[in-house]
């Protein structure tokens, strides 16, 4: 099971500037309280400064889980300076959101308003709507990594390659899943069914 991901992991599916500029629109339309499409909306919480990762989540995400991501990063209806109606739109935002996914960098996890965010969405959305997506630095340790005491409290996507069993002795088929630590162990659900 890979669980932390390395930086550049899913650069493959890094969209282009212009795939960013439909996503932005999208951003902007589902920020002015309208929908999209009928795609899960997905609050992508991260660190500014991980732009080249973001756009490769993003790419990852609406090419296999048909889906909207939003971005406050590129809500041109944010205010200019961090105030007050900043916090109030991106609590909305996270409200009307159908889950919430923290890109988590060691730069967000250090982020004042990555963690801010993080914890209005444990109290809107519940462990059963948020995740993580742990990314750590290229060439570094799982140890390392600075998101570690997170992913013991909320769930976190990660990758299972074939190998792995359930508890029961059956084969756990390769692909992504949120998993989260519970008394009994590890509890996984296919990413795409928590999606849904």
């Amino acid at each position: 099971m890979k669980q932390i991901f390395e930086r550049g992991a899913f650069s493959n599916y890094r969209i282009t500037d212009s795939q960013l500029n439909e996503t932005i629109n999208e951003t902007r339309t589902f920020s002015q309280g309208g929908r999209v499409s009928y795609k899960r909306t997905i609050f992508l919480s991260h660190k500014h400064s991980d732009l080249e990762d973001l756009k490769d989540i993003i790419g990852f995400l609406q090419n296999n889980y048909y889906v909207d991501v939003y971005i406050d990063s590129m809500d041109s209806g944010m205010p200019k300076k961090t105030c007050g109606e900043t916090a109030q739109r991106i609590k909305n935002i996270i409200k009307n959101s159908d889950r919430f996914i923290l890109l988590a960098t060691d730069a967000a996890i250090e982020s004042k308003w990555c963690n801010w965010e993080l914890g209005y969405a444990d109290a809107q959305k519940y462990r059963d709507k948020i995740a993580l997506f742990p990314i750590k630095e290229k060439g570094s340790y799982d140890f390392n990594y600075k998101g570690n005491e997170y992913m013991q409290i909320y769930p976190f996507i990660s990758y299972y390659n074939g190998t792995e069993f359930y508890k029961d002795g059956m084969p756990i088929e390769r692909g992504y899943y949120v998993c989260y630590y519970n008394q009994e162990g590890i509890i996984i659900t296919p990413l795409n069914n928590w999606l849904k």
